[in-house]
C-alpha cells in the first residue's frame, strides 16, 4: 500500500508554512490556524532552513494549548528541509504524530549566540555584566536541552547522543529519522 494512501490526511495540510521561522511565519501560522475547522484532525506542513527558536517555541506552545483545550489530534508533516528552529517546532508533536516526505532532511544543532561584553564602568557593574551574560548562556543551554529532550522523547535516540552530535549540525535523512523513531513514517 502506498504511504500516501495509508495517511490520506497528509496530502492536504490545513496549515502550510514555508520559509524562515520568524514573526512573519508566526503571523501566517496564526491566520491559517484561525481559518481551520473547529474539530477534527489538523495537519501542519513545514519547510524551513531555520530561524528564531523562540518563535518556534511559541508556535509549539500554541499547538500544545490547542491539543489540551480541544483534545484534537494535530499532525506534523516536514517537507524538504526541517532545519534548526523547524526541528524545535517539530518537537512539540509526539513521535507518533510526526511525518516527513521522502528526501526530507532534519538538521539539529546547538543554539548559537553572538555577543560582545563591554567591560567599562564601576567594578561591581562590570561583575554584574559578566554574571548576566553567563546567566543568559546557562539559561539558553537549559532551554536547548528541554527541546532536545522533546525531540528524542519516544524515539530510539538517546538524549546524550543528540547532545554529542548537535555541535556539528546533525543532518538526518527522512528514512534514517524513521528508523531512529524520530518520526512515525515517511510518505
Amino acid at each position: 500500500m502506498p504511504q500516501a494512501t495509508k495517511y490520506p490526511l497528509l496530502a492536504k495540510p490545513n496549515i502550510r508554512l514555508s520559509g524562515p521561522v520568524d514573526q512573519f511565519m508566526y503571523q501566517s501560522f496564526r491566520q491559517q490556524l484561525e481559518a481551520c475547522p473547529e474539530s477534527g484532525t489538523l495537519v501542519i506542513a513545514l519547510t524551513t532552513l531555520g530561524g528564531d527558536p523562540e518563535v518556534a517555541r511559541t508556535m509549539a506552545d500554541d499547538i500544545r494549548l490547542l491539543e489540551d483545550h480541544d483534545d484534537r489530534e494535530i499532525l506534523f508533516l516536514g517537507k524538504v528541509a526541517v532545519y534548526s528552529a523547524g526541528a524545535t517546532f517539530m518537537a512539540a508533536f509526539p513521535v507518533d504524530r510526526r511525518f516527513l516526505t521522502r528526501h526530507t532532511r532534519l538538521m539539529i544543532h546547538e543554539r548559537k549566540i553572538s555577543k560582545q561584553i563591554n567591560l567599562d564602568g564601576p567594578l561591581r557593574m562590570v561583575v554584574a555584566s559578566i554574571k548576566a551574560a553567563l546567566h543568559e548562556v546557562e539559561h539558553s543551554i537549559l532551554i536547548e536541552e528541554e527541546g532536545f529532550r522533546d525531540i528524542v522523547k519516544g524515539s530510539r535516540v538517546d538524549f546524550e547522543d543528540l547532545r554529542e552530535r548537535a555541535p556539528a549540525n546533525w543532518y538526518i535523512e527522512a528514512e534514517q529519522a524513521r528508523d531512529l523513531g524520530l518520526v512515525l513514517d515517511v510518505i
